[in-house]
Parts: structure tokens; sequence; C-alpha cells
């Protein structure tokens, strides 16, 4: 159960401390990052007390073996290698096609090929979907790694290629017979950034804060709902890593409705889960075989009880990325997505989107794009959010909102080659976030997070006016009543698009580096944010735990 705590009170009771290195290891180990932890990069963003700020961003460096490489020239025998390991390669990729890699909606996917270990995706194949912070880094210095943390790491092996042949996909050009698109068109003038609007320094008049509570060190956190939100805690334990609980807003009692994996005893462990007040969607993976599945189950009228859970899906990551999940109302969702390979052409994978009603076993495909989708589903109340390619011209994504019973009710065509980093609905519609700065497209350009200040109108999106929120983006945003929550670099910034002003709620003393994160997707009455804390103040008592806050704005 969370420790509850007061606006004005202390840390109270402490939860039990997630997992670390050991203090007896001959030296401290390096976090293991998989493929969505976040920030991405760092860079201009808003401290904790709303003021600009710059970070260098972080860049891969090239081995320098691949430099010495370059200047000496391969030698005749290292070429032959390599030119029989293209061979192997393109004989590889052609053996997938021509044995396909279409995976049912209802009835699990056999097993083929050898069993492998990558198979996540840099904004698809993310494990926690809307961007989950990175391992922190304890008081002192010393490295933590969550229990989860070891998981997402060893199915992270083998990011690097699918992000690069990602990068090949995209990059592909204009077909001749690419039909007539229409797409967004913003002009710079139409464009406002958080220099044009007004800091209001006491955050406290914008928002009241109802409640915060504390849950084990290393505990991630996700809300689209008005109760209830989920939350992946870690254990002290070998086996499970993690546990899967419900959080209830408005009192903070935590219940753990999942204590292992349904296939523990196979090698599987907990990856990643969501819920909403009807129902929990989780995933499960084995990394040792490279093979994951989703699960469902309904939740009790109190949210602390599961029943009904069916097996949705499987896969092998020989085949498909692990799939990312939402929870909306009584429906889950998950997104699955071929590996990227560098030998086909981005039409020919196929990406689907599946749903499956809490605690039935009957899963349908509810969308299929020509070509991998840019992002996660992002859940916005009673639908969800998907990136899929365009029909006939795979260079062009469009954003689509797709209803809890599977319509599509809204739809939004970027310009060609643009590739949205995140994407999310609220009050106004559509947002989107790019995490790169484009020598065309106006308006939407360049980096950060963008939402049109009002509802399309009968001009549509392209005659409104739009905020581009000017930091780095690694999640997106949600709606708070009239207020824009979008994440900065330390703080969790809230925009009011009509008054021109903003505030930022403040990370605490000895948070990790992310800061303060937001939880909460879609539109709500309240929004969720929270902390991994490690610190000791001088004097006081330690602080080790994942702080969790329930804010309603005024």
């Amino acid at each position: 159960m969370a420790t509850r705590r007061t606006q004005q009170g202390g840390a109270g009771r402490q939860p039990s401390r997630a997992t670390r290195t050991s203090k007896r290891a001959a030296q401290p180990a390096r976090p293991l990052r998989g493929a969505s932890a976040r920030p991405r990069t760092a860079g201009r963003g808003v401290s904790a007390h709303g003021t600009a700020k710059s970070t260098a961003p972080r860049t891969a460096s090239a081995p320098r073996a691949a430099g010495k490489a370059g200047k000496a020239g391969a030698p005749a025998a290292r070429t032959a290698q390599r030119t029989q390991v293209r061979a192997q390669r393109a004989a590889a990729g052609r053996a997938r096609r021509d044995t396909g890699t279409y995976v049912g909606a209802a009835t699990p996917t056999p097993l083929s090929g050898t069993p492998g270990l990558g198979g996540i995706g840099i904004s698809g194949g993310s494990p926690t979907g809307r961007g989950t912070p990175r391992p922190a880094v304890g008081d002192g210095g010393q490295t933590l790694i969550t229990r989860r943390g070891l998981l997402l790491g060893a199915l992270g092996v083998g990011v690097l290629a699918a992000a690069g042949a990602g990068v090949a996909a995209v990059a592909g050009g204009k077909d001749s017979s690419t039909p007539d698109i229409q797409t967004l068109k913003v002009p710079t003038d139409a464009v406002f950034t958080i220099s044009d609007l007004s800091q209001v320094e006491n955050a406290d008049d914008c928002a009241e804060q109802q409640g915060s509570y504390d849950l084990p060190y290393g505990s991630l956190v996700w809300c689209n709902d008005s109760k209830l939100a989920c939350c992946l805690i870690p254990t002290e334990k070998a086996k499970p890593l993690a546990q899967v609980a419900t959080l209830a807003l408005s009192s903070g009692t935590s219940t753990v409705v999942l204590d292992k994996a349904r296939g523990q005893d196979e090698g599987f462990e907990i990856y990643d889960a969501r819920c909403t007040s009807q129902g929990v969607v989780w995933t499960e993976a084995n990394i040792m075989d490279g093979t994951w599945r989703i699960f469902a189950g309904k939740l009790n009228s109190n949210g602390d009880a599961l029943s009904n859970i069916q097996q949705l899906d499987e896969g092998s990551t020989d085949q498909f990325e692990t799939p990312t999940i939402a929870a909306v109302g009584g429906h889950a969702f998950w997104q699955v997505m071929p590996q990227a390979d560098s030998t086909v052409t981005a039409a020919s994978l196929i990406a689907q989107l599946k749903s499956a009603s809490m605690g039935s076993s009957d899963a349908n495909v509810v969308y299929e794009s020509a070509g991998r989708m840019a992002t996660a589903p992002y859940a916005a109340g009673d639908g969800v959010v998907i990136t899929p390619r365009v029909t006939g011209a795979s260079s062009y994504y469009q954003l689509t909102r797709v209803s809890e019973n599977g319509d599509v009710t809204d739809t939004l065509t970027l310009p060609a080659s643009m590739k949205p980093l995140e994407a999310g609905y609220g009050k106004t519609g559509f947002t989107f976030a790019f995490d790169a700065t484009y020598s065309y497209g106006d308006g939407i350009a360049s980096l950060g997070t963008y939402a049109p200040a009002e509802s399309p109108g009968s001009g549509g999106y392209s005659a409104q006016k739009w905020l581009r929120f000017d930091r780095t983006p690694t999640t997106a945003p949600a709606w708070c009543g009239n207020w824009l929550m979008v994440k900065s670099t330390s703080a969790v910034c809230g925009v009011d698009l009509q008054g021109k002003r903003y505030f930022a709620l403040s990370a605490e003393n000895g948070a990790d580096d992310y800061g303060e994160w937001l939880a909460s997707s879609g539109q709500n009455d309240t929004v969720v944010t929270y902390s991994n804390i490690d610190y000791t103040p001088i004097g006081g008592e330690a602080v080790n735990c994942c702080r969790v806050k329930v804010w309603k704005t005024k």
C-alpha cells in the first residue's frame, strides 16, 4: 500500500527499497537502458522554476576502430568477409519475406525461426509506450538499477540495428503514383512559443495538489482514468522482477492485482502494463527465447482484483517488436509491428492495431498500416491515437484517432517524411512532437511539441494558431481542464493556450535527472505526475521512494 502524505507533511513510513547494485561489487554497475529509456536527448528546457536552461544533447560517437580502418583501408580478406555477410543477410531477408510475418488477430502466432533477444524499436516498439524515465542515479553518485531495468536492457539488444533500418525505411522518396494528399500547412507567423507566454511564478495560483503518495523506489506510473493509475512496481526477489498494482487517485490506496507473470514457470516476466477502472492489459516477455504475450483481465468495482484473464496474442521478436499497449474504457489495445528490415521497402511492412474487450478472448484487427507506424498508441479519453502511413504514400504519416469501438473519428496528415516522436489528442484536437528540425514545413519545421490553440473549425487544423513548446520532447502532453500539460526538461508545465500563460510544477530535491514526470494522457479533471527520489537531506531522514502527485488545475 502506498504511503500517503499531506502537502505539508513529511515522508512518513518509507516503502521497501528498489533493487540497487551491490555495494560489495568490485565497482558499481552501469545502468541498463531499454529502447524506451527517456528522455532520449537533453536539450533546452524549463527548470524546476520554469526558467530556461540548456544542456548539451547526447550523441553517439563513431567507433574508433572504424575511423582507423577508414584511414588505413580494409584488407582484401576483410572485404571478402563483409561481402559474404551482406549476402547472408540478404538471403535471410528474402527467406523472412517468403515465410510471411502476419500475426493472427485472436489465435496465438506459432513461433518459427531461431529465437532472438532484440526486437525493441526506438519509437513503435517502446516497451513502456509513452516514454519511461531511465534508471536512476542514487545519492552520492551510486548507480541504481531497478529489476525491470535489467529486463529492459536485455530486451533492448539489437535496438541500434533496428533504428538504422527504420531510418532507411523512412527515407524512401515519394512514388510517382502517389495520390494528391492534403497535409498540415502552418505558416511561421501562425505559431507562438513559450517565449510569447507570461509565466505564473506561483504554481499554486494555477494548480492545487490533491494528494501525494509514496510507492517503492523505481516504480513506473501511467494514468488514463479519473479513478485509478496503473503502477509497475519492482520487487526484492529474483522472481518475479515486477508486479502490477492499481493506485486509487483519491485515497492513495495501492493494491497489487498481478503478483507475477502468468507464464513465470516458462520464463516470462511482466514487462509493461496499463489500466482503467474496468480492466488491465499487460505484456509478458521471455528474454531468453525472445517471445512475448499479451493478456487482459477485468477489474472489480473496487479496482483491487482481476478476473476473466485472457491471453490475447503471442509472437516472437525475431519477427515482431514487443507490442506497445493502451487501455481505454473497457477495451485493451496493442500495436504489433514487424521488425525493421532494410532489405525490404517500408510499404511491405504491415503494422496492426488490435483490440479486445477486457475479459474477452475475441481479438480484432482494428487498423492496418502499409508500413511501420511512427509512435506507440496513445490513450485519449474514449479512443486511441496512432500514426500509420498514408495508404499508397508510405512517406506520409497520418495522425489517426480511433474510437474505443474501432471507428476512425479524426485524422491529420503531416508533410512528407516528417516523423513524429509522439502523438496525442485532447481538448483542441491532435498534438504531436518532433525531436528533429526540418528544412521545410514552415511553422512546424522545428523541434518541440505542437498543439492547436483552438479546436479545428471549418478551416481545419491548417487554419488554427499553433503552440510550439520549444523544449526537447520526451513524452506526449495531456490535458487537465483548460490547461495543456507538457513535460519539460525537469518540470511539468501547464499552458493556458487562450490566456497565453504557463506555470511549472517543480521537481523535488533528490529527484532523478528527468525530474517530475508526466504520467497522464488524454483529458481528465486531474493530472498525475511522479518522480523517483533518492535523497538524504543534511541532518534529515533519507528519502527513497517513487512519489506520485495528483493535481487539479484552477
